[in-house]
């Protein structure tokens, strides 16, 4: 959690281990533009990892016209403002990760932290507060009392700045549903990553919010997720990379990148049986009503 003088010099790199490392060959180029509603392009990650002006490159030269680049603590919210200030093709979410709740809380430095990312939300292309929420699955009971007290903070932040909410949702489905009722949630409120059910869906698109999908809609034991994408109306579904993670299949393992979203975006358009130029159309729209024009 050590803050950088410099934001955009500010580097995460992720483990290696004994997977894949090379980069995918780019899929063919979608007709119709749609955008990356969630990556982490601060994380380095590959042989050879890619610069942010290469990942965008990429992405443009398939059909990815921006990004919506999401931070999880002080320094990765303070880079992905940085840059989205400085590259028209993003757009910045902002907030302390509900895994990382706990530590700076521990640290009496919560509140601070929600502090920067209070003052961040006000830079004019930071268009969401993410990604926040609750996580049952990392975080001890011990620890669930920061994640609430920061979750409900970050509502309120989205509401102060009226702008989109993402949240990350891991093992606590009916928490994080419980609490958006009771602190009322955003008015743009994005479930990124979905990862729960058809009922989840139904609750979800009664009060209007988002879900978006990510490469993981494509692996094989994820039938509960391409269920939920057949009951969620069209105008909610947003897609994103969650980049460098969960690259879809068949390259799944390898690092993911914005460029790759064509793949997952086929994927969608065969389980929902719909012409692809549409759904990209579909997409495009959702995403610029969630967070706005990234010309803006």
């Amino acid at each position: 959690m050590s803050q950088s003088a410099d934001p955009s010099q500010y580097v995460r790199t992720r483990e290696k281990g004994s997977r894949d490392v090379t980069y995918p060959d780019a899929p063919v180029p979608l007709t119709v533009p749609v955008y990356d509603n969630h990556a982490h392009l601060e994380i380095e990650d590959g042989e050879e990892p890619l610069s942010l002006d290469e990942q965008l490159d990429r992405a443009a030269a398939v059909g990815v016209a921006g990004v919506v680049q999401a931070g999880g603590d002080i320094d990765s919210s303070r880079w992905s403002a940085w840059a989205a200030a400085s590259h028209p093709r993003v757009l910045a979410a902002v907030a302390i990760h509900p895994n990382e709740a706990p530590a700076y809380a521990a640290a009496g430095r919560l509140g601070d932290a929600i502090a920067v990312i209070d003052e961040l939300a006000a830079q004019p292309r930071v268009r969401a507060i993410g990604e926040t929420g609750l996580d049952f699955f990392r975080t001890a009971e011990d620890g669930l009392a920061a994640q609430y007290e920061s979750f409900e903070a970050h509502i309120a932040l989205a509401k102060k700045h009226g702008i989109a909410m993402q949240i990350h949702d891991r093992d606590a489905h009916d928490a994080v549903l419980e609490t958006l009722q009771r602190e009322g949630a955003p008015e743009r409120t994005v479930f990124h990553c979905f990862s729960g059910d058809v009922e989840m869906a139904e609750v979800a698109a009664e009060r209007g919010y988002y879900l978006s999908f990510a490469g993981n809609v494509t692996f094989k034991n994820a039938q509960n997720l391409r269920d939920a994408l057949k009951v969620t109306p069209r105008e909610r579904i947003l897609v994103e990379t969650d980049a460098p993670f969960l690259t879809p299949t068949p390259h799944r393992g390898r690092p993911n990148a914005p460029y790759l979203i064509p793949v997952t975006v086929r994927f969608l358009a065969v389980e929902l049986e719909v012409d692809l130029d549409e759904l990209c159309a579909q997409l495009a729209a959702n995403t610029l009503e969630v967070y706005g024009s990234f010309e803006d």
